[in-house]
Formats: structure tokens, sequence, C-alpha cells
């Protein structure tokens, strides 16, 4: 498992598009929105700026954007090529394949999180305590493995051909309805509602949750957690579905 594992990170760097969309992009994002706000903005309802706001959804974004997009289309066009029909026929055991691309996905996700920090910290002057700065990138990065186990189920869900509009419906819908691209308190209050339901939505408040110096929500935990195992047993039923169609 480990060689794949290294195959699949060396496939993820050599992707040049990919590593803009998923490291670059949300930087550039993050400097867009809150660059035309000083540094005392504030968003409604919260103790945070705009910048320490905007910064925790734009590396939530980036994680989201390596760990979704990164595996979805990667697992449906091998699928196709016959390339995880010749795995089956190696002592790699099927968990190993799954565990493969979401660890090779994390990996990725990392970059596209400190980078945001980086340029949050340098450019809008973000300050936060040292056992923040770590404690949010350990949150952030984790958290992402419940979105790589839904882009896991996405390869297998959908065909080469349908999985990028399938993937990009999801990753657009996720980002905006869980807040990561506008504060959610924007929304109106029958859209707030469904908001307050999404996964993205539990993810970034974690991370805010750490910029206040406050203790996470239960609810969020306990709702990232069944997702986590919704998808987990998702892709877990489809690989299996699709080994039987093999």
């Amino acid at each position: 498992m480990k060689s794949l594992v290294k195959l699949e990170i060396t496939r993820a760097l050599r992707n040049r598009k990919f590593l803009f969309f998923s490291v670059i992009y949300p930087s550039v994002i993050f400097l867009l929105v809150s660059g035309g706000y000083g540094g005392t903005d504030r968003i409604d309802g919260t103790g945070l700026t705009v910048a320490t706001y905007m910064m925790v959804s734009m590396a939530s974004f980036g994680a989201l954007t390596a760990v979704l997009m990164g595996n979805s289309e990667r697992i449906a066009k091998e699928r196709e090529s016959g390339w995880v029909r010749q795995l089956r026929l190696t002592p790699l055991p099927g968990r190993g394949y799954v565990l493969a691309k979401t660890a090779s996905a994390a990996v990725v996700s990392l970059p596209s999180i400190v980078v945001v920090f980086l340029v949050a910290a340098a450019v809008k002057h973000v300050r936060l305590d040292a056992w923040q700065w770590l404690a949010l990138t350990g949150v952030i990065w984790i958290g992402s493995l419940v979105f790589a186990a839904l882009g896991v189920a996405l390869g297998y869900l959908a065909s080469g051909d349908a999985v990028r509009p399938v993937t990009m419906i999801t990753y657009f819908g996720l980002s905006i309805l869980g807040g990561l691209w506008m504060p959610t308190t924007t929304f109106p209050k029958w859209l707030q509602d469904i908001a307050s339901w999404m996964p993205t939505h539990a993810y970034a408040a974690l991370g805010r949750a750490i910029e206040e110096s406050h203790t996470p929500q239960a609810r969020d935990i306990v709702l990232l957690a069944a997702f986590f195992a919704l998808f987990t047993g998702g892709a877990a039923w489809l690989y299996r579905k699709d080994t039987l169609k093999a």
C-alpha cells in the first residue's frame, strides 16, 4: 500500500492544474474577498474580523478542493481505464486502495491550508496564538477526511463522463451552502436552517471556535462524525458493488 500511496502523491504533485486550484486558488479568493475590508471590520454575529473569518473559510475550501475534486475524478477514470481491475489482481485489499486514495488526498490538502494561513498572516496581518495556528491546521486537515471519503464515493457512483458535473454540483453546493464563500448570516432564514445541517458548515465552525478560543460545539462534531460514517459506508458499499460487476 505504501507504494500506491507514493504513486498517488507523485501523480497529484505533477498535475499543475490540480495544484493551482487546490493550493493557490483558495488564497486568491481569500485576498479578493477580504481585500475590500479593513483589519477591524467584523462579521455580524461573530467576534471575528473579516480576515480571520474568511481565512478559516478559504483554508477549509482549499482542503475540500484537494480531497473531493482529486479523488472523485481520478477514481472514475481509473475504473474506466481498467486500472482498478488490475489492482484487484494484486494482494492489495480493497480497503488499502481506499486508504491510499484518502492518504494521498490528505497530503495534498495540507499545503492548501498552510498557504492560506501564510497569506492571511503576511498580507492581512492575522495574528493568533501558536496553539491556535496548530489547532486550526490539525482540525481542518483531519476534518478534510470527511470529504475525502465523499470523493471516493462519488468516484464509484459516477462514470468517467458524468463524474465531473456531479462532483462540481456537489462541490459548489457544499461550499456555498456551508458558508465557505460568504457568511450564512447573510442568507434568508429558511436557507440558514438548511445551511446549519451542511457538513461544510460544521467543518468551518470548528475552526472558527478555535479562533475565538471557544470549545467547539458538540453538535458540529457529531454532525461531521455522522457524515464521515455515511460517506465511508457509502464508499465501501459502492466499492463492493463495483467489484461484483467486475
